[in-house]
């Protein structure tokens, strides 16, 4: 959907709106204020970022930014938080799926306990060394404990393996991506610090001291890691059933004793870091992130020896397979809605009440009335969008999945919006836009975290064969093209409306081609239909509001970004169902490791919900 926004009339926003220049307010600083009528639960917490530049400004911003983080949160707290999209990468990689699914190959499995009995070893001694620096009596008290705790896990491990009748070879040759691991955390903890900029050998005594944060630093991802996994995977297990091979070791994770280690681990790193300069702290940063991609490693290193649902993109072969991608735009990809974008161009371009515009400029509302005649609209918009929606959920609710009812029901939707959008070029609030303002803005629209390296990397892939298109209620794709290309991603198709254009102004119409739900899932068929028919096609589409259901049920994947109210209300109303996408994922192991195949497909009547792009990312593509 495409929200005609009420705009704060704050006379201090205004002031300072009126103080700077166009140019200047689509710098990529913002500055954020509620824009989003009441009746959008959709986005409840949704802001317009409403943009400004200046030292002043921009330092501001830095530091309110930077202060819950950085003064609140320890720095094993914010290396976490930082380096999330690895622990995705973790959860999401095959040994960790079919672990949670039951089904990994029972060699595989030893083998990764035959190689982690090495590292627990290297885990050990790493302890050790940063026990000899410490220069702190209870530092060195905390180190010990936690070295006794590895010590311990080595011999439940011993049991654990007699347990379940393994039979491991007594010595096991390290591989590759276990010896590198072992060797980082070693030289790490011998202040021998590869890799990263660091003075080196830390050979004097106050530098020594340095080694036991920047030791913990490399041990405390680890830990974390373990304890987060085991948590999800202790999440997914059904109590009632008792035969889940790995159950044991999941327990171990997840228990009380192994996340109070987690926590003594951290906190023992932020007590060991408070005399720290800004830049140990940032070669700590960067020994976690580099731990973090290790451990990483370490799990893609285990021989998996069967089918598996990640990353789904495993075993494409561009000559016979291709991969179609297709996203919605607004608030799926950006922050900020495309119509509060073009609003704000329109009021801050707009002529003061007493200004005469140039002969050859067509002729615009003054700021004032630009302002008020947005809230009329959005005003109209918001009380008609209720209505229509009452109106879908007012029919009998379906006991199964009902697309074709669905389907029905959101034409009165599709009208609806398109009525909106009559009385949105009949106003005449799109009059007058500069198209290198409208780039401009584009180019500094900020897209949602992790959105653009997913689009990157999966573009530049000369591994995969696939296309992505953007169907968008946008009512100008020249955003759109800028918001990529300013991003490094071309080559996007792009299904959207379109300004027209009088020496460079727009004229206040718009070329309608997309303008609904209706709009838009035909957009998708026939981009499918089109497609060679010689090739496997899998298609995935990822959405985030009720305009996207019918794209999102034809895909063979749809996915739902952000928690849309109506959305899942009116899903659930036709029989859609709602599951996690890690939770299915795992479900969809267990089903493939029965009937021998991963294959996906559409009007399933199940849709997952992501709460990032990271996990989009490390389910599509993989590390």
């Amino acid at each position: 959907m495409h929200p005609i926004f009420l705009l704060n009339s704050s006379s201090s926003l205004v002031t300072s709106l009126k103080s700077i220049s166009l140019f200047r307010s689509l710098s990529c600083i913002s500055r954020t204020y509620p824009f989003v009528p009441k009746r959008l639960s959709n986005y409840p917490t949704r802001n317009l970022h409403i943009p400004f530049t200046g030292k002043t400004e921009k330092s501001l911003m830095e530091k309110s930014a930077k202060l819950p983080l950085d003064e609140v949160v320890g720095i094993a707290r914010k290396c976490w938080i930082k380096f999330q999209r690895d622990v995705k990468f973790a959860l999401y990689s095959p040994f960790v799926v079919c672990l949670a699914a039951g089904d990994l190959k029972v060699e595989t499995f030893k083998d990764c306990i035959a190689q982690n009995v090495h590292f627990l070893k290297a885990f050990a001694q790493a302890y050790e060394l940063a026990e000899e620096c410490a220069d702190d009596d209870d530092a060195k008290h905390g180190i010990t404990k936690l070295r006794n705790r590895v010590l311990g896990e080595l011999k439940m491990r011993n049991s654990f393996v007699e347990e379940c009748g393994f039979d491991l070879a007594k010595e096991t040759s390290l591989n590759p991506a276990c010896g590198k691991y072992t060797n980082f955390l070693l030289a790490t903890a011998s202040g021998k610090l590869e890799g990263v900029k660091a003075p080196g050998k830390l050979a004097t005594p106050f530098e020594k001291t340095k080694v036991a944060a920047y030791a913990l630093g490399a041990m405390t991802p680890y830990v974390r890691l373990y304890a987060y996994l085991g948590k999800e995977l202790q999440a997914l297990l059904d109590p009632s059933l008792s035969n889940h091979p790995y159950k044991k070791w999941i327990e171990n994770y997840s228990s009380e004793s192994f996340q109070a280690s987690a926590l003594q681990i951290e906190d023992l790193l932020d007590k060991l870091s408070v005399s720290l300069t800004g830049e140990e702290l940032g070669t700590i940063e960067m020994l976690y992130h580099q731990a973090m991609k290790l451990e990483i490693e370490f799990f893609l290193a285990q021989p998996l020896a069967q089918q598996t649902v990640v990353p789904l993109s495993e075993g494409h072969n561009p000559a016979e397979d291709q991969m179609i991608i297709f996203s919605d735009f607004d608030l799926t990809c950006t922050i900020v809605d495309s119509s509060a974008v073009l609003a704000e161009i329109a009021i801050l371009t707009a002529p003061k009440s007493d200004q005469n515009l140039p002969e050859n400029q067509i002729a615009r509302m003054s700021s004032a009335d630009l302002r008020n005649t947005w809230s009329v609209l959005s005003k109209q918009y918001t009380e008609e969008y209720e209505q229509c929606t009452e109106s879908i959920l007012s029919t009998d609710k379906a006991d199964n999945f009902n697309y074709e009812g669905l389907h029905k029901s959101l034409q009165q939707l599709s009208d609806f919006e398109r009525r909106a959008n009559i009385r949105v070029i009949e106003s005449g609030v799109l009059k007058g836009l500069n198209l290198e303002d409208i780039k401009r803005a584009g180019e500094r629209l900020i897209l949602q975290d992790g959105c653009p390296n997913f689009f990157r990397s999966i573009m530049k892939s000369e591994k995969l064969n696939v296309n992505v298109h953007v169907l968008s209620y946008c009512w100008c794709d020249d955003l759109i093209h800028a918001a990529f290309s300013s991003g490094g991603i071309d080559y996007v198709g792009v299904h959207a409306n379109e300004l027209t254009y009088q020496d460079s102004f727009s004229t206040g119409e718009i070329v309608k081609k997309v303008e609904s739900p209706i709009d838009k899932v035909q957009a998708f068929s026939s981009i499918v239909q089109n497609c060679r028919s010689d090739v496997n096609t899998v298609t995935l589409y990822i959405g985030d509001s009720v305009g996207d259901l019918l794209c999102l049920l034809e895909a063979d994947v749809g996915i739902v970004v952000g928690s849309s109210t109506s959305l899942r209300k009116i899903g659930t109303h036709y029989g859609v169902s709602f599951v996690p996408l890690y939770p299915g994922l795992v479900e969809k192991q267990k089903e493939c490791a029965k009937a021998g195949s991963r294959r996906w497909k559409g009007r399933s009547g199940v849709l997952y919900t992501v709460s990032s792009w990271a996990e989009i990312h490390a389910f599509v593509l993989g590390q």
